[in-house]
C-alpha cells in the first residue's frame, strides 16, 4: 500500500500532529450512509480527526505495552453520533437547550449577524451595548422581539464592533469565499521544548500489554483549563484512555450544567481562583507533577499568572502544553472571544451552508458543531503523540490549535466524496448511566482501536466538587 492509497484527510490530520504518514495504513472506516450531510465535507473532517486520535491512542498503547500497533477501525456512525453529543444528551429524559433565545441569527439593515448569549455575562453585555434593558422585567423570549427590532435598524459590521467593544459576542455574516486563501491557516502548530528537565517525567511500562492497550494514558495527569466544547472534548477523550483529567475552573465563572454534563465524562472537576495566593499555591503543586496542560483561554489571558506556554516549558521542559483559541494566533481578531457558531459566520461557512444568504436568504450552519468536535479530537491526537515522543526524548512540546484553522481545512483542504449505502443506526452508539445529575443517555466515544475502551470508566461528577489533588 502506498500513501496515495490511504485516506488523504486522515493522512493530513495525522501528519499535522507529527505522526509518520505511513502509519495511517492502520486506519480503516466503517461507513454509515449519508451522515453529517452538508455543502462542505463535514463527514470527512469528522472521521479523519477521530481517526487521528484513535491512531495516536493505538500508537501510545504499542509503545507502552511493547507490542505491535493495534488496528484502528472507526465507525462513521459512532463519529456522527458523538459529533452530536450535546444534542443527543438526555438527563432524566430531558433534552438540553443548546442555544439560548438570544443566541442565533438576526437580520440587520444590510445583512445578518449571529449572537452568542448562552452565558449570563455575555447576555448582559449584548443587551447593554445595544441599549436594551435586561433587568428581569421581561423574559428572554419577549426580549428576543426587542432585540430583533433593534438589530433590524443597524448595519451588521457596526453591531459586531459595538457588541465586541462592550464585551459581548456578535459576528457579521462573511460572504462565501470564492477561492482558497493565499496562505492556508495551519491545522496545528507544534514547537518542541528545548532540552529536558533534570528528571523528565516518562510513563512507566504497564504490567501487561492488555492494560496498556485498554488504558494507554494510564498515569497521565492532565490539567484541563478549558470550557464549553472543543477543549473539554479533548479532555474527555484523554480520560477515556485512562488519564487522570482534572478540570480547573474559577469559582466565579460558573459553567452551564448541561454543557458540563456532556463533556465531563470520565473527568474530575475542582475550583481554584488563580488570583488568590492560597489557590495559586495549590495550583502550582498540581502543576509540579502534571504531564499535560490544556488551555482554551484567549491568547495571553493566563500570562499574568505566569502560565504562558514559554514560561511553563522553561520550568518544565517535559510538559505537553496544548492551547486552543477561536480566531487564530495572529491578526486583529486573535484576541477576540469566539465559539464554533460564530467562527462559522465569520469565515463564510454560514453563507456556504445557507439558502441564498448572499442574495437575502437566511444563512445556515453545519449539521454539527464540527469545528469544536473536530478540533477537540485533533487536540487529543496531538497530546497523545506528544506523550509518545516524550517516552523516547524526555522532552515536551507546545501545541497550538484554533477553530479558524480547522475551518480553513474544512473549506479549502478537503474534498467531498460519496457516502456509503449503509444505514446509520444512532441508537447503536448511545449508552445510559447514572450520574449526580440524573440518569443520562449519552453518546459513546467514537475513538476506537483493537483492545481499546468502549466507554468511560466513570460518569460525569458534580462540577467543582472534587479536591484539587491527583488520584
Amino acid at each position: 500500500m502506498t500513501l496515495d492509497d490511504l485516506d488523504a484527510p486522515t493522512v493530513h490530520a495525522w501528519s499535522a500532529v507529527g505522526g509518520r504518514p505511513e502509519l495511517a495504513e492502520r486506519v480503516a472506516y466503517e461507513g454509515a450512509g449519508d451522515v453529517l450531510p452538508a455543502q462542505l465535507p463535514v463527514r470527512q473532517l469528522a472521521r479523519a480527526t477521530v481517526g487521528a486520535a484513535s491512531l495516536a491512542a493505538a500508537e501510545l498503547a504499542a509503545v507502552r505495552g511493547g507490542g505491535d500497533l493495534p488496528q484502528v477501525r472507526v465507525s462513521e456512525g459512532a463519529v456522527a453520533t458523538a459529533f452530536h453529543s450535546e444534542r443527543n444528551l438526555r438527563i432524566d429524559g430531558r433534552a438540553p437547550i443548546n442555544f439560548a433565545p438570544l443566541s442565533g441569527f438576526w437580520r440587520t439593515a444590510d445583512s445578518w449577524v449571529r449572537t452568542h448569549a448562552n452565558y449570563p455575562h455575555h447576555r448582559a453585555r449584548l443587551l447593554s451595548t445595544l441599549g436594551i434593558a435586561g433587568d428581569g422585567s421581561r423574559d428572554d423570549r419577549a426580549l428576543a422581539g426587542v432585540l430583533a427590532a433593534e438589530l433590524a435598524t443597524r448595519e451588521a459590521r457596526e453591531v459586531q464592533e459595538t457588541v465586541y467593544a462592550g464585551g459581548g459576542l456578535a459576528v457579521a455574516l462573511a460572504p462565501a469565499p470564492t477561492a482558497a486563501p493565499d496562505v492556508p491557516l495551519p491545522l496545528v502548530e507544534v514547537r518542541e521544548a528545548e532540552g529536558s528537565g533534570p528528571s523528565p517525567r516518562r510513563l512507566g511500562e504497564s504490567a501487561s500489554a492488555a492494560v496498556a492497550t485498554s488504558a494507554p494514558a494510564e498515569g497521565v495527569r492532565v490539567l484541563d483549563l478549558t470550557r464549553v466544547l472543543a477543549g473539554p472534548v479533548a479532555g474527555r477523550t484523554l480520560a477515556l484512555l485512562g488519564a487522570d483529567v482534572l478540570r480547573v475552573d474559577a469559582p466565579q465563572l460558573r459553567e452551564d450544567a448541561d454543557t458540563y454534563t456532556d463533556t465531563g465524562m470520565g473527568k474530575r472537576s475542582t475550583l481554584l481562583d488563580l488570583g488568590t495566593a492560597g489557590d495559586r499555591e495549590v495550583f502550582e503543586e498540581l502543576l509540579a507533577t502534571a504531564d499535560v496542560v490544556l488551555s482554551a483561554y484567549r491568547p495571553g489571558s493566563l500570562d499574568r499568572h505566569g502560565l504562558a506556554p514559554e514560561a511553563l516549558l522553561e520550568r518544565r521542559p517535559d510538559l505537553i502544553v496544548a492551547q486552543l483559541c477561536a480566531w487564530g494566533w495572529a491578526g486583529p481578531w486573535a484576541g477576540r472571544r469566539g465559539f464554533d457558531s460564530l467562527v462559522q459566520v465569520g469565515t463564510g461557512i454560514a453563507a456556504i451552508e445557507g439558502e441564498g444568504a448572499g442574495e437575502g436568504g437566511r444563512p445556515g450552519a453545519l449539521p454539527a458543531q464540527a469545528l469544536d468536535h473536530g478540533t477537540g479530537y485533533l487536540i487529543a491526537a496531538g497530546v497523545l503523540r506528544g506523550l509518545t515522543e516524550r517516552q523516547e526524548t524526555g522532552r515536551g512540546r507546545h501545541l497550538r490549535f484554533s477553530l479558524v484553522g480547522t475551518a480553513s481545512w474544512l473549506m479549502h483542504g478537503l474534498r467531498p466524496e460519496p457516502p456509503t449505502s449503509d444505514v446509520h443506526d444512532e441508537g447503536r452508539w448511545m449508552a445510559a448511566c447514572e450520574s449526580p445529575y440524573g440518569k443520562l443517555g449519552h453518546a459513546l466515544p467514537p475513538v476506537a482501536y483493537e483492545g481499546g475502551p468502549a466507554n468511560w470508566a466513570r460518569p460525569v461528577g458534580l462540577w467543582g466538587a472534587d479536591a484539587p489533588s491527583w488520584r
